[in-house]
């Protein structure tokens, strides 16, 4: 399967703003967007006049990477939220924040999507005591996901028992058990990137 191999930080130049791919980096001075605020690129520094197309792509790329799909998983998934009773561009973040390696950063087992995606693939996770390593996965209101108990003994769980972390409000973790439960089906309001999906909309619409 096709994967982005190029630097990361390339991504969030490229859509300026920050899509927080590289974690702890992502916070601190050595940010690339901030230490250099232009699209990557020989005519990066150079003013585009950017049309209603392209705004719509750019939006388009901008949540598309920052969740870490593929261009055909992000369709797909526009395409499920197109047949749902929901207004379409809310139903497509629900559905994105709803995936289970999403999920498992905003528990704070991973520093990044990718990092947390990473240990969903390496079988680290239980959703409702059966082994999951698909970071597709949709979880429900319910479901209660955990660290394998023969993977608490490793030093990145270990570390994690000792950080206080910040869920939203419908996700409960507990830090002490690494367990963690979905309480609500996220809102709006719960979602931290700054998103048009109105422009995801117009885009898949045109």
């Amino acid at each position: 399967m096709a994967k982005y191999t190029d630097a990361k930080c390339r991504q969030c130049r490229r859509e300026g703003c920050k899509l927080f791919l590289k974690g702890e980096r992502c916070t601190s001075g050595k940010c690339a967007i901030d230490r250099r605020p232009v699209v990557p690129g020989q005519h990066g520094a150079a003013r585009k006049k950017v049309t209603e197309y392209g705004l719509q792509l750019r939006e388009k790329q901008k949540v598309r990477r920052a969740y870490g799909m593929l261009e055909r998983q992000f369709e797909n998934l526009y395409e499920e939220a197109v047949r749902s009773k929901q207004q379409t561009g809310f139903a497509l973040l629900q559905m994105l924040e709803l995936r289970l390696d999403n999920v498992a950063y905003r528990m704070g087992i991973g520093s990044s999507r990718a990092e947390a995606r990473q240990r969903v693939g390496q079988n680290h996770l239980t959703v409702n005591g059966k082994k999951v390593n698909i970071p597709s996965y949709r979880v429900k209101v319910g479901d209660v996901i955990a660290v394998k108990e023969s993977s608490q003994n490793l030093e990145m769980f270990k570390a994690l028992k000792e950080l206080k972390i910040v869920t939203p409000k419908w996700i409960e973790f507990n830090t002490e058990t690494l367990t963690g439960k979905i309480l609500a089906l996220p809102e709006r309001d719960d979602i931290d990137l700054n998103i048009k999906e109105n422009l995801i909309v117009e885009y898949y619409s045109r």
